[in-house]
């Protein structure tokens, strides 16, 4: 074989392994680094450890049945402020004999993009009966349970609830248990150790209207317990969520972040 030969060989070897500039490139090069996280961002833990995180994405648990993209760790992340003025609650609320539990925190555009797929696929409905079983899937765009942005992703917002101390512990999820309505009373629904709010989180259906009237009684003596709670401390409560709060002024009112809900994406904040 010539050298020229033997050169031509070489250079088709590089080329089908993508080694070479201007040749396909494997799939995680094309990637590259993982977006990182601003210094305002911190775990919330960082901040106060007293409060619970019962982190739903990062199980299957949820109204998708599976992970959802983005949740390397079951890790509650948040702006500074957020995550301050969260503490500032936690306090007022353990004197009175509750404790703070969220459920998501800052969420990732990934994650966002994994709702909108799912919500797509209109034949996935395994989780139907106990997150939306009277809501059509084919309107959750429409009715506003699903969106191509969320404010999460700026990493000011919250889901979170009451829960009272001493904590008992939530227990597990078992894949392939039957469901319950997530509106039905808090004796028949899955269990959570969250005072009775009157719906279970997630639950895509009039009733998780925070003032909606036919809560009435102990179920709204603890959502106004929640909202009061944390308006006091610059949380602004969706209405249409009893468990969804917004820190204002948010840091980053109109960027959607997209760094992996991970430690490292707040190491040494």
């Amino acid at each position: 074989m010539t050298r020229f030969a033997s050169a031509l060989r070489t250079l088709g070897v590089l080329a089908a392994a993508g080694l070479l500039a201007g040749t396909a490139a494997a799939p995680s090069a094309q990637a590259g680094p993982e977006p990182e996280a601003p210094k305002e961002f911190v775990a919330l833990s960082s901040v106060d450890r007293t409060i619970l995180q019962e982190m739903r994405y990062t199980t299957v648990h949820n109204f998708v049945g599976e992970r959802v993209d983005g949740y390397r760790q079951p890790l509650c992340i948040l702006t500074r402020p957020a995550a301050e003025a969260l503490h500032r609650a936690q306090v007022k609320l353990r004197a009175r004999g509750y404790t703070l539990k969220v459920y998501d925190c800052y969420r990732p555009q990934r994650a966002v993009d994994h709702f909108v797929r799912w919500a797509k696929d209109l034949e996935d409905e395994r989780m139907k009966k106990e997150f939306y079983p009277l809501v059509d899937k084919s309107r959750l765009f429409a009715d506003g349970y699903i969106a191509e942005r969320s404010g999460h992703s700026r990493g000011s917002t919250v889901d979170v609830t009451i829960v009272r101390l001493p904590a008992l512990p939530t227990r597990p999820y078992v894949p392939g248990e039957p469901l319950v309505e997530c509106s039905k009373p808090r004796v028949e629904r899955f269990p959570d150790n969250s005072v009775d709010m009157g719906t279970g989180f997630d639950c895509f259906d009039t009733l998780s209207h925070t003032d909606d009237p036919r809560i009435q009684g102990a179920q709204r003596a603890n959502r106004q317990l929640l909202k009061e709670t944390l308006a006091g401390q610059g949380f602004v409560n969706l209405p249409e969520e009893w468990w969804h709060f917004t820190f204002k002024p948010e840091p980053f009112p109109s960027t959607f972040f997209d760094f992996p809900v991970a430690r490292r994406s707040v190491a040494g904040h």
